[in-house]
């Protein structure tokens, strides 16, 4: 019976991204190919602990519940091979996780699938990927270690965004950094009324706002946050974009260099997207978080 991924929120995770593997990539990368599938094997039947990415796609699956047609759905993309991915099954099978398919491909590349699957987001722990990802104009992120003691809502899904070389392209961002603050204000207030560019995360915004656009806002499953350093003035652009796109974001924090961990812990974000290592670092402490890589042709990446 054929299957179609048409209309559907498409997640790609690889095994690191969803579990623990920590361990098992210490065994790999130390001692090699064979020590780590004779170790997969020998802990088979072992549940490996919730990764950085669990509580997101736990939640998300959850909307599968919420209507009677399909909304979301997340596939393992792994170099592991199918001998050594049985545990990652035996896992998804114990936490009752709607998953049922993988890519599996023995040790070589997973790039070229990317498009096979009709990915909307990829989340890994590998930067080669996400690099590749990203250039091909997928939304993808390379994701932290787990924060401690992470147990955030289980009711909705709530996704924290930055917005400049995020949800949006990163031209403002480098007016930012070869001008100055003065003038990236000046140059957002002159454009106040021009729609920022799309960023690599905007489609996969537009996926959620449309899941958003189903249930009344009251009782959204699905709650999105713009969490960035931009201030007055330059907010009136950011507001005005979203109205163009027709997008709805449920919160907005224009924090103009206030640090985001705290924001983003009381938000209580299953995940947060940024580009800048300088706000990843201390909110990947308090939730679970992803780096956006620039295009490799990006202006950002040689500045």
């Amino acid at each position: 019976m054929s299957y179609s991924l048409a209309g559907l929120l498409v997640i790609g995770i690889s095994s690191r991204a969803l579990f623990d593997l920590s361990r098992e990539d210490e065994i790999f990368q130390t001692e090699g190919l064979a020590a780590y599938s004779a170790y997969q094997r020998e802990h088979e039947q072992e549940i490996l602990p919730p990764g950085t990415a669990f509580p997101l796609v736990q939640a998300l699956l959850r909307l599968n519940e919420l209507t009677d047609k399909r909304l979301v759905e997340v596939i393992i993309m792994s170099r592991n091979s199918p001998d050594t991915g049985l545990r990652i099954f035996h896992t998804i099978q114990h936490y009752g996780l709607d998953i049922t398919r993988a890519a599996l491909t023995g040790g070589e590349s997973i790039v070229p699938y990317f498009q096979a699957f009709h990915l909307d987001l990829l989340l890994s722990r590998e930067e080669s990927e996400v690099q590749a990802a990203i250039d091909a104009g997928i939304a993808a992120a390379l994701l932290y270690p787990p924060p401690p003691g992470l147990a955030p809502q289980a009711q909705q899904v709530r996704i924290a965004f930055d917005g400049d070389a995020v949800l949006f392209a990163d031209e403002a961002e480098w007016v930012y950094k070869q001008q100055g603050l003065a003038a990236f204000c000046n140059h957002e207030r002159e454009r106040a009324d021009q729609p920022l560019p799309a960023g690599p995360f905007a489609k996969f915004l537009h996926t959620l706002s449309t899941i958003q656009q189903q249930v009344p806002p009251e009782q959204s499953p699905v709650r999105i946050a713009l969490v960035t350093a931009r201030s007055s003035p330059a907010h009136e652009r950011v507001i005005k974009t979203l109205r163009a796109w027709g997008v709805r974001v449920d919160a907005a924090f224009f924090l103009g260099g206030l640090p985001k961990d705290a924001v983003l812990q009381a938000f209580g974000a299953h995940i947060f997207f940024d580009d800048q290592e300088v706000h990843l670092e201390p909110a990947s402490q308090v939730v679970p978080s992803g780096r956006v890589p620039y295009r490799s042709d990006s202006p950002l990446r040689q500045g």
